[in-house]
């Protein structure tokens, strides 16, 4: 009856117990132990527990020893009925990848990427993955008969095969590609292929799955959800009977760690004393909850086929979703069993990228695809140079923007640059100056031999991807490609001693008998060692580079599709629908609010008579507590018997009831029938039409039925109200209506950024809309502030971030003095002093966007 392995762990289980029972460790009397004796015993307590019957416990011992199952014994058979009746798995895969060949290269197929597809196929047939090839090539083959976008990424871009195969569309001919990335002898795993859908349209590629192999054969994998450190504050304030302010305010008060230096002081500010009973109890809970199994969930995508029955190698569970079966083991199980895994992963830029593509073909008559996207486009580089990217595939992020105007990409490989470079492998390995450096000057760029040159003459003499690392103990060291996998492997456990010395001894003797010095060889090594854990691959970076272009492309030359594609396919990216909308109005396009007259469902574009570019009417789908259900009564009725007269006859038609009616009018959506907002308030109160209930008021059809007093919002109650019921305001921005005393107190606005000189002391204010905390940042947070005239990004150290905590941590609207940095086209605010807002914009409803 052992429930936890030491005695003193008992309270951790009692709070289990609570949460579990959702009450308090004091009222779960009867599901808790009445001592701490049901703990893992020493055999020699057992011993003498059982000294009356020793038989018992010699017994126990002689069973447990011929208990010698081993996950070793379990065989994953992956099914082969994907190659058609007459013809072997290899005869099938090669058949295909030839035609694949001859289609992506109608005028011949190259001899380098002959040698290397008859390379690929001798290694995938003598290790017998040509069923997992067909199952990925089956599934992408399905996606595209159903017209869903979609494109494979990851190691399995350094695959030749998979891109005559359409699983990828990374051109082995334009990177230098290294298949042992992706499979190798050595490493004897498992292949890895990553596949993005659209992530709205996902689903159907799963059911595809189920439906194709059965759900007794196919199955989800499952990923074990750990509590954090803000739901394990939640979870054991709850057990320990603490109110809910007191738990709401240490939940917002903690960072994404527990550190008890810094946590005390926080928790006795918020009202709990770290030294009464109750916060040592506290604290002790919280320290052995953090990383403690809380629940057992979904993998993002991965998914596992098999040829028999998956319930005779695992156990399996029915998902909370229809149609889905789960298997109970996670990816890192599923890597050790030898278990092949496909990964159907959702990618929202694919949806946005298939949305918009439709938009110009309908509003435009320009048919464009992946595939057909002008290549280096001028003004498209020319944006992306400016960091004009907002709402962009990958290079969207501050990081991203701050890098844009100090690399300049001007091509298609330069992009493939830019997405692998920030990033933390390149970050930690000190990659990033000295790269910049050799492109301002790539005359500098020194290779101590030809070897090295080849590998490395592509990034100016710095290793950016994983493969180069790779390729590099393969050159400068002698390495087998395999090797330099395994090597790259045993950086990612650098920090355990022993883990890595065999291979730095191997390439620093091979760099030795190379005649590299040992300052370089060194270099290397750390170089490597930073791509263990964090390193991008070329292919990777490739792939998403393919994105990055045709997202730019777009917005350049399509902002308003652009823009209502990414609106259509929320939720998604970095920025929220009101920045995306702010940002298309920068570039000229016209918005107009929801209206349930003019809007459809989702946003659209209409013509706008006063200019050539069409305007975005937004859609029902952006009020905030308005379901589809009831939009689709309302559309429906207005499609069949054409607009709405009054609200009555919305109500009417569209069946809606008051409650819905009301949601329709606070987000100003029935301005159209009833003049402005506060009227259609007013009306809707009379709209109750729920079976049994008699109206609150009489119909109310004309302005003299109102009330003298009710007078129409004032400018600050419509936008506040905006932000309430849609978190867009087309109106006006909080900060505009407290300009005049922003500017008593010398505050700048960020439009006038730009024009002041590097290093001057400056105040901004303006509403949070996101916080960073990058985890190579060393601390630092980067947060962005917005006014009415546009953003202004603040780097906040983590000294003045911890001054300054409860501000900075909860409140969302501030007032900064700081120093201004304005370099190359730049601009950030080093953050001295924080001051709260919040006074200035009480009432208003605003959601951040926190990432760490």
């Amino acid at each position: 009856n052992v429930h936890y392995h030491r005695p003193e762990r008992m309270l951790l289980h009692d709070c289990l117990t609570a949460i579990r029972n959702g009450t308090t460790i004091d009222q779960v009397h009867d599901q808790r132990f009445s001592n701490s004796h049901f703990g893992l015993r020493r055999l020699d307590e057992l011993a003498h527990r059982f000294r009356d019957h020793p038989e018992c416990l010699d017994r126990t011992v002689e069973i447990a020893q011929q208990c010698t199952f081993d996950l070793s014994e379990l065989r994953y058979e992956y099914p082969e009925e994907i190659a058609p009746k007459g013809m072997t798995l290899t005869e099938h895969l090669r058949r295909l990848t030839w035609e694949g060949a001859k289609q992506r290269w109608p005028g011949g197929v190259p001899q380098r990427v002959i040698e290397l597809l008859r390379h690929e196929m001798e290694l995938i047939t003598e290790l017998r993955y040509e069923a997992y090839f067909l199952t990925v090539w089956d599934m992408v083959r399905f996606a595209r008969s159903k017209n869903i976008l979609c494109q494979g990424r990851g190691s399995a871009a350094n695959s030749t095969v998979c891109y005559c195969l359409g699983i990828t569309n990374v051109d082995p001919s334009q990177t230098e590609l290294l298949f042992e990335r992706f499979i190798s002898r050595e490493r004897n795993e498992a292949p890895d292929i990553d596949v993005d859908f659209e992530h709205q349209r996902r689903e159907e590629v799963l059911q595809y799955l189920y439906e194709k192999y059965g759900r007794d054969r196919a199955g989800m994998t499952a990923s074990v959800t750990t509590y954090r450190n803000k739901s394990a504050i939640r979870e054991v304030g709850k057990t320990l009977g603490l109110s809910a302010d007191l738990i709401d305010a240490l939940s917002k008060m903690a960072g994404p760690h527990f550190v008890r230096e810094a946590s005390l002081p926080r928790m006795a500010d918020c009202g709990l004393d770290p030294e009464s009973s109750t916060g040592k109890r506290f604290i002790y809970l919280i320290e052995n909850l953090v990383g403690f199994p809380r629940h057992l969930s979904q993998h993002v995508g991965g998914m596992v086929m098999s040829a028999g029955r998956l319930c005779e190698m695992s156990v399996i569970e029915n998902a909370a979703m229809p149609g889905r079966t789960v298997i109970q083991w996670d990816k890192d199980d599923l890597e050790e069993l030898g278990i092949l895994k496909v990964d159907v992963l959702a990618l929202g830029m694919l949806s946005a990228l298939h949305r918009c593509f439709d938009l110009v073909s309908n509003h435009y008559g320009d048919a464009w695809s992946l595939a057909t996207l002008l290549p280096d486009d001028t003004p498209t580089y020319d944006m992306i140079c400016r960091a004009d990217t907002m709402g962009v595939f990958q290079i969207e992020s501050r990081a991203q923007m701050s890098m844009l105007p100090r690399l300049r990409p001007r091509c298609y490989y330069d992009l493939v640059i830019e997405v692998a470079i920030v990033r933390p492998g390149p970050i930690q390995g000190d990659m990033v100056h000295p790269y910049l450096r050799a492109r301002e000057n790539p005359a500098a760029a020194i290779y101590p031999n030809e070897a090295i040159r080849d590998v490395l003459k592509r990034t100016l003499g710095v290793p950016i991807f994983q493969e180069q690392a790779m390729r590099l103990a393969v050159v400068a060291a002698g390495f087998t490609p395999g090797e330099a996998d395994q090597l790259r492997r045993a950086m990612a456990a650098w920090r355990r001693p022993g883990v890595i010395d065999q291979f730095r001894n191997k390439l620093l003797e091979g760099m030795k008998q190379n005649g590299l010095t040992g300052k370089f060889a060194d270099q290397v090594f750390n170089q490597i060692r930073g791509f263990g854990e964090y390193g991008f691959p070329e292919s990777h970076a490739a792939s998403f580079a393919l994105l990055v272009y045709a997202s730019c492309f777009l917005k350049c030359h399509y902002p308003a599709a652009f823009c209502c594609a990414l609106l259509n396919s929320q939720p998604m990216g970095f920025y929220a629908p009101a920045q995306l909308i702010r940002d298309a109005r920068d570039h000229g396009v016209a918005v107009r609010p929801a209206d349930i007259n003019e809007s459809d469902w989702e946003s659209k574009l209409v013509p706008d008579p006063n200019r050539k570019e069409p305007m975005i009417r937004l859609g029902l789908n952006t009020i905030r507590g308005l379901s589809v259900e009831a939009a689709n009564r309302a559309l429906a009725a207005r499609q069949n018997g054409g607009p709405f007269t009054d609200i009555a006859d919305l109500c009417r038609r569209g069946s809606l009831s008051q409650a819905v009616v009301d949601v329709l009018a606070g987000a100003d959506a029935l301005a159209c029938l009833a003049g402005d907002r506060r009227a259609a308030i007013w009306q809707s109160l009379a709209q109750e039409n729920q079976p049994g209930n008699a109206p609150l008021l009489e119909s109310v059809d004309d302005d003299e039925a109102l009330p003298d007093q009710l007078v129409p919002m004032s400018s600050l109650e419509e936008v506040y109200a905006d932000y309430d019921t849609t978190g867009i305001s087309l109106k006006g921005h909080p900060m505009g209506f407290v300009r005049g005393e922003l500017e008593k107190k010398r505050c700048v606005t960020a439009s006038q950024l730009p024009s002041l000189r590097d290093g001057r002391h400056v105040r901004v204010a303006g509403l949070v809309l996101m916080r960073q905390r990058p985890s190579t940042a060393k601390g630092i947070t980067f947060v962005t502030l917005e006014d009415e005239t546009g953003s202004i990004n603040l780097v906040l150290f983590p000294k003045v971030w911890d001054r300054f905590y409860r501000i900075t941590k909860t409140s969302n609207a501030w007032l900064v003095d700081g120093k201004l940095e304005n370099r190359e086209g730049v601009i950030h605010v080093i953050v001295g002093r924080v001051t709260d807002l919040a006074g200035e914009v009480e009432g208003l409803t605003l959601r951040t966007r926190d990432f760490r």
